[in-house]
């Protein structure tokens, strides 16, 4: 008897060890060794005018520049994709009908061709002689020597174009568990549609807002592929700079510390998203 109270006991322990085991090792570990990285006080690093806790105090007087237009860029492409993926998630949830199987998988469809080549795919629509760019010509919205590639809105629009299904899918998720009653309650008790839609749908799918938002901002600005394709040094992100750079040896530990830096005021981001969505209980 005591046998099985023990076994019953530790079973869960048990069950949680493999993901303990895989987060110390893929994740408490690198971070603190990230940590240790960034505080290397060797006399190579004090050369470059770093070492110890000055390789955090020199971040915003090298890097403040390229942060600020990392999270500028992220947080339009992720405001984007709110604007875009929102409708698209809600009408499939609302009125797909028996196609909503197929209109997510054209959602989910650019997956099945690789991060790199879609990038590629819409450096060829944003180059001087894409269709794109030809386009906006021929309606004069542009003039003839000009063009996209190397700008700010290329690299953003990229943004969009990869993350868009990782805002849609969560809030589909969101809006397809939303009980139907209760939007029929809202019309039984006269409330508009427009009211119904702000009080109850949009409430109630907030989880899949969220959510997606994370999903997209998040690994947008970690991003170094679109910026390193479609634009040029005014527009780099903070990705690249650390792309560039980490695996250079007298670098190592100010880009440990510009790394350490950009996961503490992503993760300080996120808490102040989810406080002022009302959503805490997410994270």
């Amino acid at each position: 008897m005591s046998n099985a109270r023990s076994t019953k006991r530790w079973a869960p322990w048990a069950l949680l060890g493999p993901g303990v085991v895989w987060l110390v090792v893929f994740f408490a570990f690198p971070l603190v060794r990230l940590l240790t990285t960034a505080l290397d006080d060797s006399e190579t690093t004090r050369r470059l005018g770093g070492g110890g806790i000055k390789n955090f105090t020199t971040i915003p007087k090298n890097y403040g520049e390229v942060l600020v237009r990392t999270f500028t860029y992220s947080l339009i492409a992720t405001l984007l994709c709110i604007a875009i993926g929102y409708p698209m998630a809600y009408f499939i949830a609302m009125r797909g009908g028996r196609f909503k199987n197929a209109l997510l998988a054209l959602v989910v469809l650019p997956f099945f061709t690789t991060y790199l080549i879609r990038t590629i795919a819409w450096r060829v629509i944003v180059d001087q002689e894409g269709p794109l760019v030809g386009f906006l010509r021929w309606t004069g919205m542009i003039g003839d020597s000009e063009g996209l590639l190397g700008r700010p809105i290329s690299v953003v629009f990229a943004l969009v174009y990869n993350f868009l299904p990782f805002m849609v899918l969560p809030i589909y998720v969101s809006l397809e568990k939303i009980d139907k009653r209760l939007l029929e309650a809202g019309r039984d008790l006269f409330a508009s549609a427009p009211r119904t839609f702000r009080k109850v749908t949009m409430r109630l799918s907030l989880p899949g807002v969220f959510a997606g938002s994370l999903l997209t901002f998040i690994p947008a600005s970690g991003d170094f592929v679109n910026a390193d394709l479609l634009g040029t040094d005014s527009t780099l992100m903070i990705g690249n700079i650390i792309e560039k750079n980490f695996l250079k040896e007298q670098f190592r530990p100010g880009i440990s510390a510009l790394s350490f830096v950009l996961m503490l005021l992503i993760l300080g981001g996120v808490l102040l998203y989810a406080k002022l969505l009302g959503t805490e209980d997410l994270i």
